[in-house]
């Protein structure tokens, strides 16, 4: 136990990384096990899985993806839904990047595509403290990503035993959103913005054929959840 803490702190970066990584893997593991067994019921084969978690690392739109292909949705469609539910990332990277200078770019590539809402989080709060550096948070990034495509995968392998909709598995995917949108509701701009979002994603479907009422309410509510959030600040 004494020899730990008088080991020098750059020998200690993947056991930091792992710790603070652990939380969201185990939080992957029923996540990703729904996903799989979902795609799998849409009929999408196991590699197709693998690739997509492999490829795209986005827990929000590989669900958004296995949904509108079971719907029949277009691959551009799909591709431009993912793109604007990916959007976020910019500002991640943006915001996480600050931390990350004159480091190689080969190694900022590889860092930036590992970074999820969860890695995010965990990394920066550490990287505030002052106790965090590039080697623990690509050690986070990359032990969830392991984690993730681990537990899809196996949701796939399984999948094909398991009957459509059992425990709930068809439900998998609202109670994700469900989930995330309650943590994102700090204040009454959040709030506003959900229940805008709501309203027009419900008129816009019942008033236009197509998927096009998830891109279309995403972006008007976020424009109007932005303006009002400006003009409560201005007023203040």
């Amino acid at each position: 136990m004494e020899q730990k803490k008088t080991l020098p702190k750059n020998q200690t970066w993947f056991r930091d990384g792992a710790m603070a990584s652990w939380p969201i893997c185990f939080g992957y593991i029923p996540i990703g096990l729904a996903l799989g067994v979902l795609a799998n019921q849409a009929e999408i084969p196991t590699w197709a899985v693998a690739m997509m978690s492999i490829l795209v690392f986005a827990g929000s739109a590989q669900f958004i993806c296995v949904a509108m292909l079971a719907a029949g949705a277009g691959i551009w469609a799909i591709i431009f839904t993912t793109f604007v539910v990916n959007l976020r990332h910019f500002l991640m990277s943006s915001a996480v990047a600050v931390y990350l200078r004159g480091l190689q770019r080969m190694f900022l590539s590889f860092f930036a595509y590992g970074i999820t809402d969860e890695s995010f989080a965990v990394n920066m709060t550490h990287f505030r403290k002052g106790n965090w550096d590039h080697k623990r948070a690509i050690t986070v990034n990359q032990l969830a990503n392991m984690a993730w495509i681990t537990s899809t995968v196996c949701g796939a392998l399984i999948g094909q035993f398991i009957p459509t909709g059992a425990f709930g598995t068809d439900y998998a995917l609202t109670a994700m959103f469900l989930a995330l949108l309650l943590f994102q509701l700090h204040d009454a701009v959040y709030v506003l913005t959900g229940l805008t979002a709501l309203g027009i994603a419900t008129a816009w479907y019942l008033l236009i054929p197509g998927d096009s009422y998830i891109i279309g309410s995403s972006v008007l509510a976020a424009s109007i959840g932005f303006f009002f959030k400006r003009y409560r600040e201005k007023k203040r």
